[in-house]
């Protein structure tokens, strides 16, 4: 599965990892991640990511 990096902070989307802290299980692939989610360290939204 691909990874995404926000464009603002660098933050990496790890899809084997997720983000349980806020809400999204591991083995989550990108395009199930809700469009609600937001960046867990400068909490801008998922159209600031882009493929790595």
């Amino acid at each position: 599965m691909d990874k995404y990096v926000c464009d603002i902070c660098g933050y990496v989307y790890d899809p084997a990892e997720g983000d349980p802290e806020n809400g999204v299980a591991p083995g989550t692939a990108w395009e199930n991640v809700p469009d609600s989610w937001v960046c867990p360290l400068c909490g801008v939204g998922k159209d600031q990511f882009s493929k790595q």
